[in-house]
This record gives C-alpha cells, structure tokens and sequence, in this order.
C-alpha cells in the first residue's frame, strides 16, 4: 500500500472517531429528560378464581398496585378500605370472580350459610325447584347445567278421557335461567354433565303460578337454549294456542 493511501485511510479513521465523540458528547443547551412512574393506588384483587356461592377467605384476596389512569369504577381501593381485606373475608360470591378480576362489593354478600340461594336471586325474582328425571330424560339428556338457559314444556295426559284423548305438549314458558341442578349452583372442575333430583330455576312471580301449577298437572321437560339466543325474550309460539303432539305429528291448537 502505498503511503498516500495510508495517510487518507489514517485521516478517515480520525475523522470518524472524532464525529462519535461529538455524537455521543451531551450538548449542554439539551436539558434532561426525568422520567416519573405513573401514579398508582392499591386495588383489592381476587388471588384465584372464585366460584358463585363461595365464602372468601384471607387466601382469596390480594392487594396490588394499579394505575390510576386506567381505574376501573367501582374496585375497591385499600385507603377506601380502612379495615383491609378482613371487611370481606366470610362474603359470599354472589357471581363468578375470576383470578386477578378487582373485587366489587356488589359481586359479595354478607349472608348466613342457609340464605345463600336467596343471596344470588336477583331482586324481584323467586327461585322454584321442579322435579326431573335423574337419568336425563327431562334436562337435554343431563347436559343442563346451572347458568343455562331453558324453554320449560309442559307435557299432558288425560287418562280419564272416555274418547282416548292423545297427550299434547304445550311451551308454558322460555328463556328462563337454570339456578341449580340438584344441589349444585355451579358446574365444577369442568364437568359437563351435573345431575340431580331436581332444577331450580329463577322466575318472575307471575311465573311461579304456571309452573306450580303445571307441575301437578303433567310432566315438564327443560329444553337446552343456545348461549347465542340466550337474550332472545319472545314469548312462546304456542300464546294464544297450544303446541299438540298427537301420534309423532305436531299442529296447532287453538285454546278455548
């Protein structure tokens, strides 16, 4: 190489060396930045997911820091808790709560252990258990599970007809919501099938009176709803009318 080209490869080295220096070297009208963390306050937190009809323990519960920006309303903050987590411990779950879901007073109820189905009942609502086939015959063969969502048939047979009168089903009511399977109010562990004596269902009291009624006068059969007509809140087919099942053929017939 000759020694010109040394000398230039040389000045170029220097030349970068020094515009690094000059890059990196902080100018001094540049003020610097300071950056603060965000305010936060401490949010009182379900630790694990928490079943409807649990009573929370110290276990449950669980404080952490949360933005103050992105407060969701109604959580619980420890400044407006005075007496910490023990103000809840002993509550009932009233809905599912989820692990890490911030803790909301309308979601907990203080109640004795036998109130507890009274405590989940909404206001205005009364709950009333029928009677249904523990095999599955009468509850879309035992799939219905608490939570769900059912269209109640009423099914009739008159015996004492002298003419040989066939049974008629009729639907006496729809989309009522499904409290609990036998004794249980929630389907655990992932099971998919609950079975039981009995459903409890939650209705309007108006509706008390068709069901307590149909319930001594024939058979009723829970009919599974999709989730995805669950809000669907037209009244039966059959109003006006009822819904007949005569030898496997389905018509219409009309009340008197």
């Amino acid at each position: 190489m000759s020694a010109a080209r040394i000398i230039i490869l040389a000045i170029a080295l220097v030349s970068g060396l020094g515009a690094a220096l000059l890059i990196s070297r902080p100018s001094k009208n540049t003020p610097a930045v300071k950056y603060e963390p965000a305010p936060t306050t401490e949010v009182l937190i379900a630790a694990a997911d928490i079943p409807v009809g649990n009573r929370l323990a110290a276990s449950d519960l669980r404080w952490i820091s949360w933005p103050l920006a992105s407060l969701p309303t109604g959580v619980i903050r420890r400044e407006d808790a005075p007496e910490g987590e023990a103000e809840f411990v002993g509550q009932v779950a009233r809905a599912q709560l989820f692990g890490s879901e911030p803790i909301r007073r309308e979601k907990l109820i203080r109640t004795d252990a036998g109130g507890f189905l009274s405590a989940i009942l909404p206001p205005g609502k009364r709950a009333v258990a029928i009677t249904t086939d523990s095999r599955g015959a009468n509850t879309a063969g035992g799939f219905v599970l608490p939570n769900d969502r059912v269209d109640v048939i009423s099914t009739t047979r008159d015996d004492n007809s002298k003419d040989g009168s066939p049974p008629f089903s009729e639907a006496i009511l729809v989309n009522v919501r499904v409290l609990a399977i036998g004794q249980n109010v929630q389907d655990k562990n992932g099971d998919k099938v609950v079975i039981g004596e009995t459903a409890t269902l939650e209705l309007d009291p108006s509706q008390v009176d068709i069901v307590t009624l149909a319930q001594k006068t024939s058979s009723l059969t829970l009919v599974l709803r999709s989730l995805q007509d669950a809000g669907d809140q037209n009244a039966p087919a059959s109003e006006g009318g009822m819904t007949l099942v005569r030898y496997g053929v389905t018509s219409k017939g009309v009340k008197p």
